[in-house]
């Protein structure tokens, strides 16, 4: 039965800078396809709720879950991050975690900013096996929507309510994270982020999704995927 993350699935996998909080759901990589979760900018394993179980029994795969370094219970991520940051997860922390699972076919699921380096990952360092992306709200440029929506995030978590709410599920990485994430959006240099001349190396199916009212990004995104991907 389908059911929402929660501490007993929870184990944890060595990254880059310490420990990953990570989940298993379904059938062993040896026994069938899995997916592979790559959450939100400001996501974790839990935030994902019930979503990754539901779509892997749907399809009969296996699924990881894992929150990147200094998300939810994961080892705290080295500050400021830079405008490469997307790529240094795509290119030097996600290998390592596949490799160390021993993932056979697979394909990434990734949503905003996961689903950037899901893109990033199969343009640069892909894993044997890999067979499609999907994404969910991905970036491939940033827009003036991107960051106008990012700023008043900012002023909300600064404000009290944004913050209590992400402390429920990051704990004591909330600050750090928070800080991360809309500093390197916010930074100046961050208006000419594009990873469209990157994404010819794409060699798989993407499907690539994106809402009609998301206030981070529109469907120029999807035209960015559609035009630059291998």
């Amino acid at each position: 039965m389908s059911h929402a993350l929660h501490g007993d699935d929870v184990l944890f996998l060595r990254g880059r800078h310490g420990r990953l909080e990570c989940a298993w759901l379904g059938p062993a990589p040896g026994e069938a396809p899995s997916l592979v979760f790559l959450h939100d900018g400001l996501g974790s394993l839990g935030l994902w709720r019930d979503f990754p179980a539901r779509l892997a029994e749907r399809l009969g795969c296996g699924a990881l879950v894992f929150g990147r370094a200094g998300h939810g219970g994961s080892q705290p991520a080295p500050l400021p991050r830079g405008t490469a940051f997307m790529h240094e997860e795509a290119r030097l922390e996600l290998p390592p975690l596949l490799e160390q699972l021993d993932l056979r076919e697979h394909a990434l699921v990734g949503h905003s900013d996961g689903g950037s380096i899901a893109l990033l990952h199969a343009a640069l360092a892909p894993r044997p096996g890999l067979r499609a992306v999907v994404t969910l709200a991905a970036h491939v440029f940033c827009e003036p929507l991107t960051r106008d929506s990012i700023a008043a995030a900012r002023a909300e978590f600064e404000a009290g309510p944004l913050r209590r709410r992400l402390e429920r599920h990051h704990g004591p990485n909330t600050e750090a994270l928070f800080e991360g994430w809309s500093g390197a959006w916010l930074a100046p240099e961050f208006e000419r982020w594009d990873l469209r001349p990157e994404l010819g190396g794409v060699r798989v199916p993407v499907l690539a999704l994106q809402g009609a009212d998301d206030e981070y990004g529109t469907a120029r995104q999807l035209d960015g995927i559609a035009g630059s991907v291998g």
